[in-house]
This record gives structure tokens, sequence and C-alpha cells, in this order.
């Protein structure tokens, strides 16, 4: 298919989300000269740290730098994850075995925090728990898979059943992988809805959201802090900083210690339910076993299919992407071969050194992010830990707060060796490692 063809007539390069849920503007003709709380970033971060400290009675002024959620908070594929990345073993040797697994096993919480608050909130956000389907690359891959399952530790049980090459049909409609495991467990969200059901919690407990107002400098003031903004000059008693793949130069410490990488998605034009039915036989998530993972799902209304994943070695733009994603996923499902890209969008996520969040406080000022792809439970639940921590209270203690947040020499926060990481990871996948 030519290159002009494979998009449609109505081509957006924006999040697919946005159609139906547009991040929300949240105009102040004027800021206060003072608050209580401020918080810079009002993605899904910030908005749970504002309900916590608004329903604790501090005043809160919630600061973005676009709209509320513009990054990957409304810009994710809408997948829910339950552990974090780092093994129990590699905790063990630099935590110890007790708080290494109580770090998983906060991981693991933090999923159980967010389906019981979606419900308690009566959020609207097409939330369903489907299931995963955890893709295996290569045949090594199924057999770590099936051996990781058999011998799960104790504390960290997670249900799960392996799918055989032979049956994964039943799973999946490819013939490109080598069986999986399912994860029951796992869930699906629109991330757009439930980021706007947040900031609309937040506002009904008397938090103030700021959009387009960009914080320019930091400075501790007194006991307090004087944040220098677009829109003017804000007295602060406590700051948290929630900017996540989006942290920068106002926050040094921080941004040294945070990773920005580029995720890529596209969303197909309108399918035929029968064929999304025949690709998600059971309409789980799927993500695969490989390092540069893809991960993809049906939406929520069953008529499209929502392909994720790095595709490029350096960062670029949505409309670049889209044609290598499109092949990708015409590779997996040569059935769609046709298809065409409706939405094409990318944000970008934090990973840290550790491969783990952090939450915590530097410099007077709370902060909570590094989700490194798994932010929607972990993002929501650190956000409201920091917001308990600034209101004092004992619920915002975690064992994350016992782990170091690292860097490393010479890093200032531009990733420069992004590129031959991809290369590194993307032969260990071809060489069945």
């Amino acid at each position: 298919m030519p290159m002009q063809q494979i998009f449609t007539e109505d081509y957006k390069d924006r999040p697919y989300w946005w159609d139906a849920s547009p991040a929300p503007e949240a105009p102040e003709r004027d800021l206060p000269a003072r608050t209580e709380v401020a918080i810079v970033g009002g993605g899904y971060t910030g908005s749970c740290a504002a309900i916590a400290t608004a329903r604790g009675g501090r005043e809160t002024l919630v600061l973005d730098a676009e709209q509320p959620g513009w990054g990957c908070s409304s810009r994710n594929g809408g997948q829910i994850s339950n552990t974090l990345k780092p093994s129990l073993s590699s905790l063990t040797r630099k935590y110890g075995a007790d708080l290494a697994l109580r770090i998983l096993q906060e991981g693991m919480r933090s999923t159980e925090f967010l389906r019981d608050f979606i419900v308690q909130e009566e959020i609207d956000c097409d939330y369903r728990p489907n299931g995963k389907f955890f893709a295996a690359h290569n045949p090594a891959q199924y057999e770590a898979m099936a051996r990781k399952y058999a011998n799960q530790t104790k504390g960290l049980e997670v249900e799960a059943h392996m799918v055989s090459p032979a049956d994964q049909c039943s799973e999946i409609g490819s013939d490109a992988y080598y069986g999986g495991a399912v994860l029951p467990m796992n869930s699906a969200l629109d991330p757009a809805k439930l980021q706007n059901g947040l900031v609309d919690r937040a506002k009904a407990a008397g938090a103030r959201f700021v959009s387009r107002c960009r914080v320019e400098n930091i400075r501790r003031e007194g006991k307090g802090f004087r944040l220098q903004t677009a829109k003017g000059t804000v007295l602060a008693d406590d700051v948290i900083v929630a900017t996540s793949g989006y942290t920068g130069a106002v926050t040094p410490w921080l941004r040294r210690r945070v990773i920005p990488i580029g995720s890529y998605v596209i969303a197909t034009e309108e399918l035929a339910p029968e064929t999304v039915r025949e690709i998600f036989p059971h309409d789980r998530i799927v993500t695969d076993s490989r390092k540069v993972v893809y991960y993809y799902r049906a939406s929520p209304d069953g008529r499209r299919v929502l392909f994720g994943g790095r595709v490029s070695l350096t960062e670029t733009n949505a409309q670049t992407s889209a044609p290598l994603l499109r092949k990708e996923l015409i590779s997996l499902f040569p059935q769609i071969s046709d298809v065409r890209i409706s939405h094409s969008w990318m944000g970008f996520v934090d990973f840290t050194f550790d491969s783990m969040p952090h939450v915590g406080k530097h410099d007077g000022m709370h902060y909570a992010m590094g989700y490194c792809g798994s932010g929607i439970a972990t993002a929501t639940y650190l956000g409201m830990k920091a917001g308990q921590k600034v209101l004092g209270s004992p619920e915002g203690d975690t064992p994350l707060d016992k782990t170091r947040f690292s860097t490393r020499p010479f890093y200032t926060g531009n990733p420069w060796f992004l590129s031959q990481s991809i290369r590194y990871y993307r032969w260990r996948d071809a060489s069945g490692k």
C-alpha cells in the first residue's frame, strides 16, 4: 500500500482517547499569591496527590505546563500490570530479603488500590479486568515463563496459566509467537477517562488546577517555597513534583534520575467486530517477552486495534513512527494487511536506572516518579502516598521510602545512551535470549 494511503482521510496525530475525553482546560484568571500545597504536574500522580491533600484540608494548587494529564497520563495504552520490574533476587542483593519482598508486594498493592479506588469513586473509565496474554517471542522465553509461574515465591503469587504454542490461537489470532501465559488479574481502561475522573475528584475536594502555567523556577524562601511560573509567582508551604517523563531543568536533581523514553502508539481505523474478536478472542491486553516490547489491545468499543511500542533508535514524530508500527502490527496479524491508521501519537515514559519507581523528599520538596512504563496503577498509588506524606499521615509510608534514587556519572537528563541500548536489546531479542 502506498505511504499516503496508510492513513485514513480523518487521520489525527493525537491520542485516540482524546476524541471522547479531551484533556480539560483549567483556566485561572489570576494565580493566588500563596497556597499551602503547590503540585507541579497535573497527571495521574499530581491529581491523586491533590485528592489526598485537598481532602486532608490543605489548600491545594496544581500547576501544569499544558492541560492536566496532557502527558503520558492520557497518552498510554490503557494497560494495567501488577508487578514491579526488578526481580526478587536483584532486590534482595541490594536491600535484603525482607525489604525486597515488601517492595514487590507494594507493586502488587498498587493495582489493588487502583481497582478499589475506581469502584469507590465511581469513575467511569471503561475499566475491565479482562486479563493479559503475555506472549513468548521464542521457545526459550516460553520455558522461562513456565518455570517462573510454576515456582512463585510465597507472598508474591499471581494467578497464571500457560498456553502452549499449539493452543495459542485460543488467546490471540496470530502464529507469530511460541505460546505464552495468561494473567487473569491484569486489566484495561481508558486512560484519558481515568485522568479526567481524577481531576474531577480533586476539584470536588477543593483543589485548584491551572493549565498552560509552566513552572520556571522553584527556590526555598523561609520555611516554604517561591514558584515562578509563566503566569506569575506563587508562595507555597509544601511542593510536590509530579512531572514523570517530562521532568526538566527546574528540578535538576530529579532530572538526573529520570530517563525520558518515547513510547509510540497507533490506532487502526474501525474494523469489523468479528475481525477484532479473531485477534483478541477474550478481549485481553497483550504484551510480549521482548526487551524492546510491543503492547496492544482492542479499543473499549471492540472496533479498533491499539498498538504501541518502540520502533526507532532515536526519538521521532508520531507520523514517522506510524508506518513502522503498522508494519509490526501486520507482521503479527497478516489478516489485516490492508488496515489504515486513524490516530498516531507518542508520550514520554519515565524510566530509572534501577527500573523502579521512587517516592520521597529532596531539598524539602516531595516527589513521586519513575514508573518505568507501568505507570497507571503505580502513579495513582504513589501520587496518593505523596499527598499523604505532605499531610504527615502514616498512611503515606511505603517500603519504597527505604530505597535509593540513584543516577549515573555524567547523566544530566539527556539519554545519549538510548540508541545503543536499543540496539543491544534488539540483538538480544533476535538472538533468542
